[in-house]
């Protein structure tokens, strides 16, 4: 199964040579996942989420052996991840007080929420969430090389969730392209889950959501896992 993880990503400042290298001899690297409950993996009881699959992957005996850990947290926006990232890296200082090689971001999804009807107010405003999204990649690069894993579409038909935020596709792809356009800005790795998945037609969507509408089944965690595990090359 290919690995996101390969020499040949393109990778350039300093601490991502230091990456390169650790690849080029096989040394396993420590790695943080943060986000939402994406990244959390709720709604997957049989395999616990994309960042699970990939640890067990990568523990496995013909696996790369690189050190995983979930941090997402259910409900985070991007400035609350923001608020708990330099924590978070520098908690995970296991063997010999080593930091993370890599951090994988996954995180946007809540900010595009509209607040009590279909037309309320944003969960986090567009500038504001531009300024978050700034922010957050700034302090990321800052600490080691960062790839960033997109949002997925929800089930339009199944909204409110909670019943009270309203999502849809149209401000999900407002706030992706906006951390879209964030990542290429600083040449961090991006990829485009929204756009992948919308590919593939609504209909086909709606069979990896489960019943809320915005997390995906355990086959959408299965086909995520699959997608970021096929994501092989970044130019």
């Amino acid at each position: 199964m290919q690995t996101i993880l390969t020499p040949n990503s393109n990778f350039t400042t300093c601490s991502n040579q230091i990456l390169q290298e650790k690849l080029q001899r096989r040394q396993p690297l420590k790695v943080i996942a943060l986000g939402d409950s994406l990244t959390y993996g709720f709604g997957d009881f049989v395999g616990g989420g994309w960042v699970e699959r990939l640890r067990r992957e990568w523990m496995s005996p013909q696996g790369a052996g690189h050190i995983l850990y979930n941090l997402g947290v259910r409900g985070d926006r991007t400035e609350q991840v923001a608020v708990r990232l330099e924590q978070e890296f520098n908690c995970r200082g296991e063997i010999r007080n080593r930091v993370p090689d890599l951090i994988l971001l996954s995180v946007g999804v809540n900010d595009s929420a509209r607040v009590g009807k279909p037309t309320g107010r944003l969960y986090t405003d567009l500038d504001s969430f531009r300024q978050h999204t700034d922010h957050l990649l700034d302090m990321a690069q800052d600490l080691c090389p960062v790839l960033f894993i997109g949002m997925t579409p929800i089930d339009e038909q199944k909204m409110p969730f909670m019943n009270c935020l309203y999502y849809n596709h149209l401000d999900q792809y407002r706030y992706k392209e906006a951390t879209l356009q964030a990542c290429q800005q600083r040449n961090i790795p991006y990829l485009d889950i929204f756009d992948l998945w919308l590919s593939r037609g609504t209909d086909w969507i709606n069979t990896q959501l489960g019943e809320d509408g915005l997390h995906p089944n355990v086959s959408g965690y299965q086909t995520l896992f699959a997608d970021i595990m096929a994501w092989k090359s970044i130019d």
